[in-house]
C-alpha cells in the first residue's frame, strides 16, 4: 500500500546504497525486503563496465532479493535519470509480498 502520489520501487543493487540514495534523492530511503520471483540476479558488462542485472526464468523457485522502497513520482523520475546511461527499462513486476513495483533491467 503506498500514499497518495508516490510508488514503489524495487532495488536489487545499487539504489539500496545510502550515498547513491543521498546522490540521486537527495535523502535516505526507508525500504523494506522483498523479493522478485522467477528472475536470477546476473552481471553484465557494458562499456567494460559491470553491472547487475536481473533475467526471467522458468523456475518460480528462483529469486532476486532486494529493497522495495515507496518513493515520490518526481524520485522516480530521478531514479530514471540514475539508470538511463545503464541502458535498463523500468517494467512493473508483483513482488512475493504480493505488492507491485517498478524495477529496472537491462534490455
Amino acid at each position: 500500500m503506498t500514499t497518495a502520489g508516490s510508488v514503489l520501487l524495487f532495488s536489487y543493487g545499487t539504489l539500496q546504497y545510502e550515498d547513491v540514495q543521498i546522490a540521486t534523492f537527495g535523502r535516505e530511503l526507508a525500504g523494506r525486503e522483498d523479493s522478485l520471483a522467477g528472475y536470477v540476479r546476473t552481471i553484465t558488462e557494458a562499456r567494460e563496465v559491470l553491472y547487475f542485472n536481473i533475467q526471467p526464468t522458468s523456475n518460480p523457485e528462483d529469486a532476486v532479493s532486494g529493497t522495495v522502497f515507496e518513493i515520490t513520482e518526481q524520485e522516480l523520475a530521478a531514479a530514471d535519470s540514475y539508470e538511463k546511461d545503464r541502458e535498463y527499462r523500468r517494467i512493473l513486476v508483483t513482488l512475493r509480498s504480493g505488492i507491485q513495483a517498478w524495477v529496472y533491467c537491462r534490455v
